[in-house]
């Protein structure tokens, strides 16, 4: 009786007490605000990185290679002596050739004389018309043979000037293809070595045909900007438009396109693959927010959007395009707004959250600063 007079006395107690709902720890994240500022509207591309001159040197003469004046690799500029051949047949040529010039110099200067004499005779009557004819046309002949001595003369100083190849164009060398000491003919292959003109240099890249009004129409307002970046390495290398091709390939729909960039420090060289990013003009005021922080859902694109008290909103956005990490919005978002741009897996509408801010570690050893640095989150401080 007792017992159950106390089980009586405890159950209002209990019925008074009200249990606490328990407590749901906030969600840490990271955001970022929705920023309003000027968007490059870009055409992206993969190019091929080309040598604005390429000269492959060939010899025009036939003879024995006598000397190599450059390195494999080595910079040449354009007048540098690169190759000799041997000089001393086609001195012998020259000599030749002046001794034969002389020869006929003579004569012609004999056959004048002649035809003076029998001009003379001719007058008197002393000779016919036949013998006066005859000496003339000698004289006439001996002029004309003065003439092509003349002419071989100076081809042979021009053979004598191939003998040395200097260099057509300031560029680099590549593998030196024939060395000294070997015979080589005129205008043969393989090519004595090939020289590229990497400064400026060239990026050939291709790009839908659909874009091609909207490149003729802002190429003929001004310069076009073109950037180009080499896979592994983010620092894009800065240029401008230079070509737009003649035609569309009909066979892939693209219109050929290149850029021209200074090279000065040599980051692009011919034959490399690059990203190419052709840019068109700048959309002014674009409300833009980091690309992680659009997510897609059932119902399409939204992001979480943080409210003043620290709960998020999960707001539809209509997304115009995404370029260098960053996605236009055109519906959905103002500017001042912040959004999660990490964690949203547990989020749901109305959760609370912590915002935290990413530090990246220092590398305590050598070995660690082989290793990609990890995010840290750290609580923001709020004033």
């Amino acid at each position: 009786m007792w017992a159950a007079l106390a089980t009586c006395a405890w159950l209002p107690a209990c019925s008074r007490e009200k249990i606490a709902p328990p407590v749901v720890p906030a969600v840490p994240v990271l955001a970022a605000a929705v920023e309003q500022k000027d968007m490059p509207v870009d055409v992206q591309a993969i190019g091929a990185v080309e040598a604005r001159s390429t000269v492959s040197v060939k010899t025009q003469i036939t003879g024995e290679l006598t000397g190599v004046f450059f390195k494999e690799g080595q910079d040449v500029k354009k007048g540098d002596l690169i190759f000799t051949l041997d000089k001393r047949p086609f001195e012998a040529e020259i000599k030749r050739q002046e001794a034969n010039l002389q020869r006929d110099i003579a004569q012609a200067h004999l056959a004048h004389l002649d035809a003076d004499r029998y001009a003379g005779l001719f007058k008197e009557g002393v000779v016919s018309k036949q013998q006066y004819d005859q000496a003339q046309a000698n004289a006439q002949a001996l002029d004309a043979a003065v003439q092509a001595d003349n002419a071989a003369l100076e081809n042979a100083r021009v053979q004598l000037i191939y003998c040395s190849i200097y260099s057509p164009i300031t560029g680099r060398t590549g593998t030196l293809m024939i060395h000294q000491g070997n015979m080589i003919k005129a205008n043969d292959t393989p090519f004595l070595v090939t020289i590229n003109q990497i400064e400026p240099i060239y990026v050939t890249f291709p790009v839908p045909e659909q874009y091609l009004a909207d490149i003729k129409r802002f190429a003929a307002a001004g310069s076009l900007a073109v950037k180009a970046t080499i896979p592994g390495d983010n620092r894009p290398v800065l240029g401008k438009l230079s070509f737009i091709d003649n035609a569309v390939d009909q066979s892939t729909g693209t219109i050929k396109l290149k850029g021209q960039f200074a090279n000065a420090d040599r980051r692009l060289w011919p034959g490399q693959f690059v990203n190419v990013t052709l840019t068109l003009h700048a959309q002014p005021s674009a409300i833009v927010v980091p690309s992680q922080a659009v997510q897609n859902g059932q119902q399409g694109q939204f992001v979480f959007v943080i409210h003043p008290d620290l709960t998020v909103e999960a707001r539809p956005v209509t997304v115009n395009r995404t370029s260098s990490g960053e996605s236009i919005i055109d519906k959905g978002l103002t500017a001042g707004e912040r959004v999660v741009t990490d964690g949203q897996l547990r989020l749901v509408p109305g959760s609370k959250v912590d915002i935290r801010i990413a530090v990246a570690p220092q590398p305590t050893s050598k070995r660690d600063q082989f290793r990609e640095p990890r995010p840290v989150l750290r609580k923001e401080v709020r004033s």
